[in-house]
This record gives structure tokens, C-alpha cells and sequence, in this order.
């Protein structure tokens, strides 16, 4: 999906959509920045056997040629499964300047990562196994992917210190699809290992996992398009829309800070 509204120059952003098209796309063009939305999944999520981050790179080339775009470097905004995806573009893919990572691991989760037709990153496993029903049908899946930090899946960890642009590391503390808090201070913590500071981090109390732009329906569950079954995100309703706005507005004001340009109209 693409959206340009008005004359230009404008900053540039990707949107990576895991579950179809996303509302901040057509929001985001609305309020100055020219936004491509493409889905983390090429396919059926059953039939992917590898993610390439060539995919991803051509849409990031593809934005920094285009006579609309003012900016010297690219925005990501990313969520769930897009968050590893959009972290290492940013560790390897140059041009990226700014990544909003919602809810997303430190890790490459699920699928081997490839780049330029070599494995960059193998995947970090999950185990259907450890879903948690509920009464509902519908089932918790926080506990479903393996450690990140045990020692035999350090080579699945993203190593952000490379990555030049900036991040906004967002997470919901009752999210039930995956332990986000815990992914997100383990991201911070190794940037701050490694000498940075080009980060800043917020988290929502009593936030699901899905994270819209506000103003939608609530959504405390629906269909995994991975596990293959209904899931609980978590969240309370009037905290989880509470934390929509604030992020909405934090969303912009991160990425007109880092992704500006001259001439914007």
C-alpha cells in the first residue's frame, strides 16, 4: 500500500504490516510523510521456509529514490514479528535513520534471516506446546518462544549496536503473545553495553499486544496467522486505548525529529 498526499518533500517511512493493511499508513501520509506498507509475509506464514532482507531493502531503495522524499535516511515502523525484521535493517541495511519497534523481540524469531543469498541470522525456536488455553478457545502464547539469552541461542540475538539511526523500543506490559518487557530491556541493555544511547523506550501498563493507531476497537484477541489458531493479546480496554493515543503522538514526534528535512511542506 502507498500513500502520498500533498506536494513535498516529505520524510520517508516504512510500515511493516504482519496481518494485512494497517490504519497508520493512510493516518501517517495524512499528516506529512510519504508511507509504503508491505507485509512481512510474502506467503502463507505455514509456507515460509525463510525471510530475505533483500525484500525489504529494495522498498527502502525504492523510497530513497523517489522525488517525493526529502529525507536523508528512512523510517521503519514495526510491530510483533515486523519488529525483529525492522531491527535488522538496521543493523545491516544502510539508510534506515529510525525504528519504531512495537512489541518485537531482541531476537530473529521463527524463520532463518537471509541477506544477499547467505544466512545472517538462524531463528530463534518456538514451542506450540507451551500455548496456554483459556476458557474462551482462544490460547496464550507468551512462554511459546525460547530463551533468547541461553547460550545456545545467542547467534539468533540482532546485533542492534550496529545500527547507525535511531529506536524507539515500545512495550505493553500485559502483552500475552510474547514477554515484551523483557525483550525490550534486554535491547536497551545491550546498547548501553555497547557505549549508545541513540534509543528511548517506553512502556504501557495494562497494553495488549496488538497496538493500533487509536481510536479503533479494542482487540483482545483474534486469529494468529503463525500458531494457526484464535489467541489472547492482552490488555485492558481503557488502559490499552489510553496507551493507542499516547503512542500515536509519540510515533510522530519520534520520527519527524530524526527523519526531517528541508523544504517540507
Amino acid at each position: 500500500m502507498w500513500k502520498i498526499l500533498g506536494g513535498g518533500p516529505f520524510p520517508a517511512v516504512l510500515d511493516l504490516s504482519s496481518s494485512g493493511l494497517d490504519s497508520s499508513t493512510c493516518l501517517l501520509a495524512n499528516k506529512g510523510f510519504v508511507v509504503l506498507s508491505i507485509p512481512v509475509y510474502q506467503d502463507n506464514p505455514a509456507k515460509v521456509k525463510g525471510i530475505h532482507l533483500d525484500y525489504f531493502e529494495e522498498a527502502i531503495d525504492f523510497l530513497k529514490r523517489h522525488s517525493k522524499v526529502g529525507s536523508k535516511g528512512i523510517g521503519v515502523i514495526s510491530r510483533s514479528k515486523g519488529g525483529d525484521i525492522a531491527l535488522s535493517l538496521a543493523a545491516f541495511v544502510p539508510g534506515v535513520e529510525a525504528v519504531v519497534c512495537i512489541n518485537g523481540c531482541n531476537a530473529n524469531t521463527a524463520f532463518p534471516l537471509y541477506y544477499k543469498k547467505r544466512l545472517i541470522l538462524p531463528p530463534l525456536s518456538f514451542d506450540f506446546k507451551k500455548l496456554i488455553p483459556t476458557e474462551s478457545g482462544a490460547v496464550i502464547g507468551m512462554h511459546v518462544l525460547d530463551n533468547p539469552m541461553a547460550e545456545e541461542n545467542k547467534d539468533t540475538l540482532i546485533p542492534i549496536e550496529r545500527a547507525k539511526g535511531q529506536f524507539l523500543f515500545v512495550a505493553s506490559e500485559d502483552d500475552l503473545n510474547w514477554d515484551s518487557k523483557t525483550y525490550m530491556d534486554q535491547m536497551v541493555e545491550r546498547l548501553k553495553r555497547h557505549g549508545k544511547d541513540n534509543f528511548e523506550s517506553v512502556c504501557y501498563p495494562g497494553a495488549g499486544h496488538v497496538m493500533e493507531t487509536p481510536y479503533g476497537p479494542y482487540c483482545p484477541s483474534s486469529f494468529h496467522t503463525v500458531a494457526r489458531r484464535p489467541a489472547m493479546w492482552g490488555g485492558e480496554a481503557r488502559s490499552h486505548a489510553a496507551a493507542e493515543v499516547h503512542l500515536w503522538k509519540k510515533i510522530q514526534e519520534f520520527s519527524r525529529t530524526h527523519l526531517s528535512c528541508e523544504a517540507a511542506q
